[in-house]
């Protein structure tokens, strides 16, 4: 996946949200659905471990930056 992270739910617009306001029956909630609630889990799961695997490469980044900053002893 190309996103940060894996929703459910749709990402609307501006004029998506102004709409909604105005949509009493719910006819424009649009959902990333999946085949079969396995489907979504996985989907949800992978995203899940690819945002704490970005998150872990930046955390050790960053501490060899720091490392690499600091005096040595």
């Amino acid at each position: 996946m190309s996103e940060l992270y894996f929703s459910l739910t749709d990402k609307p617009s501006f004029l998506d949200g102004f709409a909604r306001v105005l949509d009493l029956s719910g006819s424009l909630n649009i959902y990333n659905d999946s085949q079969c609630e396995e489907e979504a889990d996985i989907k949800a799961l992978r995203s899940d471990w690819e945002a704490i695997g970005k998150d872990l490469g930046a955390a050790i980044e960053s501490e060899k930056q720091r490392r690499e900053s600091s005096p040595k002893e």
